[in-house]
């Protein structure tokens, strides 16, 4: 059982009811349910006639967890997993835990109308955001008019940089050098990780006990080793700005 979660981040306020945050996150109203009655969403805000009202904290969970069904965790593994995410995460960094997770493997691309895609993205979208978001690779624009092929893994993300007060150059730069660091990271941790294993190699050389086991160490391993890198990633990431912003002070 997941252990008891943190109030959201309240800077919006919560607004949705069940079925609107089930429409938003594409999954129905008993899947919330559920997931609720394990501890993997917080409780919602009780507004006026005791209606239950969820924010952007709970779609951002809900979107990390259908992130790591996936990639094939079990529900038991994902609530490990969210037992160890600190406390009092906001909206914005579970966008980040589901960015680090989707870039384990590539979704397919799914094809959706454009009233499909407004829904997903939560918001009307105006030619130039579909531009923007075209850009940074979360859709592309299908045969027919008013149709897309979306990446499910980006577009929430990318619809939330929408709003980001910064050109979208520099967003595109920022999204080529993460790409290229945490694919030569994921590269030395295969390696690393595939040495330890020593598997036999060749056409038949692991038995069926090998490979099962193998399976099992790398569904384990593979939410410590996320965890690790966002870790990592979100120290250095505080390290670098306050010395850029203490050097900028002093000049």
């Amino acid at each position: 059982m997941a252990t008891e979660i943190e109030p959201e981040d309240r800077t919006e306020p919560p607004a949705l009811t069940v079925d609107e945050l089930a429409a938003r996150a594409g999954v129905t109203v008993r899947t919330i349910r559920f997931y609720s009655s394990r501890g993997l969403l917080p409780p919602p805000v009780i507004g006026p006639r005791r209606v239950g009202r969820y924010g952007p904290g709970h779609l951002s969970r809900l979107a990390l967890i259908e992130e790591l069904q996936h990639r094939g965790m079990t529900l038991a593994a994902i609530e490990r997993y969210l037992e160890r995410l600190p406390p009092g995460l906001s909206p914005r960094d579970l966008a980040i835990h589901r960015a680090l997770v989707a870039s384990w493997a590539p979704d397919s691309p799914e094809e959706a109308s454009r009233a499909e895609l407004e829904r997903r993205a939560g918001r009307a979208l105006a030619e130039d955001d579909i531009d923007r978001l075209a850009a940074m690779g979360a859709l592309a624009r299908a045969d027919h008019p008013d149709t897309y092929r979306l990446d499910p893994a980006l577009l929430r993300l990318c619809v939330e940089l929408l709003d980001v007060p910064i050109t979208q150059e520099t967003i595109l730069s920022a999204r080529t050098v993460l790409l290229e660091h945490t694919r030569e990271a994921a590269r030395k941790l295969t390696r690393m990780f595939r040495d330890e294993v020593s598997l036999p190699y060749g056409p038949g050389a692991a038995d069926p006990e090998q490979l099962a086991a193998v399976k099992s160490l790398s569904a384990h391993m593979q939410p410590l080793v996320i965890e690790a890198l966002i870790t990592a990633f979100q120290r250095s990431l505080k390290e670098e700005l306050r010395a850029a912003f203490q050097e900028q002070a002093e000049e």
